[in-house]
């Protein structure tokens, strides 16, 4: 029997984040009827790919998937980071107006103070870069 492989975990953790993250999206957008502004939707871009391309490579044991889901991460984070910023630091929104009907620096949320919708994406994003961080391509 083979010995337990750690990377095997890592994979199933950074799906199971994405998962939820996705679920959560739909739940407030579908369900509590908040609408997406402009920056949620690219966050949305990022996330829905690596919820069901890590199911998949998780369930089929594919590591190399993290060359290729490790980049749409970094990018959701970046713009997860930008979009909590323009909400909570004065001064950064209107570095770029919003086009949409809904304003980025609009808070539908605002958890103990600072956790809002963007906070929780780029939570998921970071703990999900971090588990493919520590998936290693080859068993050592």
């Amino acid at each position: 029997m083979d010995k337990f492989d750690k990377r095997q975990l890592f994979m199933y953790f950074a799906w199971v984040v994405s998962l939820i993250a996705t679920l959560g999206s739909l739940y407030f957008s579908e369900i509590k009827g908040f609408i997406p502004c402009e920056l949620c939707w690219y966050q949305r871009i990022a996330m829905y790919p690596l919820a069901l391309i890590l199911g998949i490579a998780t369930f089929k044991q594919d590591f190399s998937v993290k060359k290729y889901m490790l980049p749409i991460a970094i990018i959701g984070w970046c713009i997860s980071l930008y979009h909590y910023l323009e909400q909570k630091v004065p001064g950064f929104a209107p570095v770029r107006p919003c086009v949409g009907s809904v304003p980025c620096n609009m808070e539908y949320i605002n958890w103990l103070g600072f956790m809002t919708i963007p906070f929780l994406a780029f939570v998921a994003f970071t703990l999900i870069i971090i588990f493919m961080f520590c998936v290693k391509t080859n068993k050592n």
